[in-house]
C-alpha cells in the first residue's frame, strides 16, 4: 500500500474498512474450500467478523478475531498460540484454522450458541443481564472446565515466550500479573493516584502461603453455551502463569455486566471439580489485583489517536472497575465507605456548554454505514455528553477531591494537579496505617466520576453503580 494510500484510510475509515473485508476474502480464497456468502463486523471493544461461506457440505461460519487498539505486536499470535496448547491438551477451545496477516486476525470455528453479554458497561446500562436457569447450570459446568484448564502443565507453554519462565515465589506469583500491567501504564502515560496506591497495596499484602504457580485463563468466566452445555471457553489474551484463585476472582469483576449469580457457590463447585479448597481472602487480594488491571486497560484503551478505540466504555469502566478495586480492599481491611453522595445542581460554563451541545446536534445528522454504525455513532455522541456533564460539575468534583486529600497531606492545595502530586508522596511512604484514611477518599472521587457520567446520585440498579458483591460473610464452609 502506498504511503498515499495510507493518509487516505487515516482520513475514509470506509476505505480501510474496505481493505480490511478484502484481506479476510483473499485468505477465505486461500484457506477455505468454498465460496464467502458474508463478512459481518461485530459490535465489539476489538475488531472481530463473522465469515459465512459454502461448499458442497453446506453453510458454515468462523470467527476471525482481530486485533485490540492498544494492543502489543506479539500479543494476539500469544493468545492463538495458547489457544492451540489448550486444544491439544483437550480443553474445549474453538479449533484455529490459521492467522491472517491482514487485518491481523486468527480464525477459529464459529460457534453456535444463545446470546451472550459482551460484558461492556455501556451495554449492560441499556440491557442489564439477566441469568437464566440453563445459564446458571453452564456457569456450574464451566467451573469444571476451569478446574481442567489449571490442570494443563506450565511446562506445555515452555514454547511461548511470555510464558517460558514461570514465577517462583510467592511474591512473584502474586505480583506477576499486575506488576507488569503497572509498568505498561507508567511507559504509555496511564498512571495515577489511584494505580499507584493499588499497585502499592498489592506489594504489601502479598499472600506469603501461595507458593504453586499455575497456567490461569486470565479474564476467566467466558464462555460460549447452548442450554446448560459449555460449548467453547475463550478468550485467553491475557492468559498467564500465576494463583488460580487470579481466575476465581475474575468472576467478581465481570459481574454484574455479565450475570454470574452467586459468586460463593461457584466457589464451591470449584473445589469439588479441583479437589482443592479456595481461600477467599486471596480470592479478596486478586480481586484488587484483576482490577487494577482492568482499570489500567480502560485508560488505554481512550487513548485518542488509538482507531476504534472505545473512548467512552474506557471512562465507564475505568470508574467503576477502579472504584470496585477499593470496595475489595475495605471488605478485606474492614474500612467503612460512604456511598450516600449528591450530584450538585450543574454549574454551566457558557463556552463548554455552547461548543458541546453544538458537537451532540451534529453528530447526530451524521449518515451511518456499514463502515460506521449506528452503535458506533452513539458511542461518539456519549463522548461530548459525557463532557457536557463534567464541564458542569467540574469545579465541585475537583474541590471535593482536593479538600479530601489535604486531609491525607496535613497541607492545603492550589489544584487537583498539586493536590495529586502531593499524595504520590504520601503513598509512596507505603504507610498501612493510612489505609482507612486514603481508600475512602479514592472510593469517592471514584464513585462521583461515576455520578458525571450517569449525570445522576448513585442509583444501585444500575449497573455502573454495582457493588462489589461480598465473599467473607458469605464463606460457608470455606477458609
Amino acid at each position: 500500500m502506498t504511503d498515499h494510500a495510507s493518509a487516505l484510510e487515516d482520513l475514509d475509515h470506509a476505505a480501510f474498512e474496505a481493505r480490511q473485508i478484502a484481506g479476510i476474502r483473499a485468505w477465505a480464497a486461500k484457506h477455505l474450500d468454498g465460496e464467502v456468502e458474508e463478512i459481518v463486523r461485530l459490535e465489539r471493544w476489538r475488531p472481530q467478523w463473522k465469515l459465512r461461506y459454502r461448499n458442497a457440505q453446506g453453510s458454515h461460519a468462523v470467527l476471525l478475531r482481530g486485533n485490540r487498539p492498544v494492543a502489543g505486536e506479539h500479543d494476539l499470535r500469544f493468545e492463538m498460540e495458547v489457544m492451540q496448547v489448550l486444544e491439544a491438551n483437550g480443553i474445549r477451545v474453538p479449533h484455529i484454522h490459521g492467522w491472517v496477516d491482514f487485518p491481523k486476525a486468527f480464525v477459529m470455528d464459529w460457534v453456535q450458541t444463545d446470546d451472550r453479554a459482551p460484558g461492556m458497561v455501556h451495554t449492560a446500562i441499556e440491557n442489564p443481564d439477566t441469568l437464566s436457569g440453563e445459564r446458571w447450570q453452564a456457569l456450574l459446568a464451566y467451573m469444571g472446565h476451569l478446574a481442567r484448564i489449571h490442570e494443563v502443565p506450565v511446562s506445555a507453554f515452555r514454547h511461548i515466550r511470555q510464558l517460558s519462565r514461570p514465577p517462583q515465589t510467592p511474591r512473584e506469583i502474586a505480583l506477576h500479573q499486575s506488576e507488569r500491567m503497572y509498568r505498561i501504564g507508567v511507559k504509555t502515560g496511564n498512571n495515577d493516584t489511584v494505580v499507584e496506591f493499588l499497585q502499592t497495596w498489592l506489594r504489601r499484602n502479598v499472600p506469603a502461603h501461595r507458593t504453586e504457580a499455575r497456567f490461569i485463563a486470565g479474564d476467566a468466566g467466558q464462555f460460549m453455551s447452548a442450554g446448560t452445555e459449555v460449548l467453547a471457553v475463550m478468550d485467553f489474551e491475557i492468559a498467564n502463569i500465576g494463583d488460580t484463585h487470579w481466575d476465581l476472582a475474575c468472576f467478581r469483576g465481570r459481574h454484574p455486566l455479565e450475570n454470574v449469580g452467586d459468586i460463593p457457590a461457584l466457589y464451591r463447585r470449584y473445589e469439588e471439580a479441583s479437589g482443592t479448597g479456595v481461600d477467599l481472602r486471596v480470592v479478596g487480594y486478586h480481586t484488587v489485583a484483576f482490577l487494577q488491571l482492568s482499570g489500567i486497560g480502560a485508560k488505554m484503551f481512550m487513548t485518542p489517536e488509538t482507531r476504534g478505540g472505545n473512548w467512552i466504555e474506557g471512562a465507564l469502566e475505568y470508574s467503576s472497575i477502579m472504584r470496585r478495586a477499593f470496595e475489595a480492599i475495605a471488605e478485606l481491611q474492614e474500612i467503612e465507605l460512604d456511598f450516600d453522595l449528591h450530584l450538585p445542581a450543574p454549574v454551566m460554563q457558557d463556552w463548554e456548554d455552547s461548543g458541546l451541545r453544538k458537537l451532540l446536534i451534529d453528530i447526530e445528522r451524521l449518515p451511518t454505514s456499514s463502515a460506521f454504525q449506528p452503535w458506533e455513532k452513539k458511542l461518539m455522541a456519549d463522548i461530548p455528553r459525557f463532557l457536557l456533564g463534567y464541564a458542569r460539575h467540574r469545579d465541585w468534583f475537583e474541590r471535593e477531591a482536593v479538600n479530601e486529600i489535604s486531609r491525607v497531606t496535613g497541607a492545603a492545595h492550589a489544584s487537583l494537579a498539586e493536590a495529586d502530586r502531593a499524595l504520590f508522596d504520601v503513598i509512596a511512604q507505603d504507610d498501612a496505617a493510612r489505609d482507612a484514611l486514603i481508600v475512602p477518599i479514592m472510593h469517592r472521587r471514584l464513585l462521583r466520576l461515576g455520578m458525571i457520567l450517569a449525570g445522576s446520585d448513585p442509583d444501585f440498579g444500575n449497573p455502573l453503580f454495582h457493588r462489589l458483591d461480598p465473599i467473607l460473610d458469605r464463606a460457608g464452609s470455606m477458609s
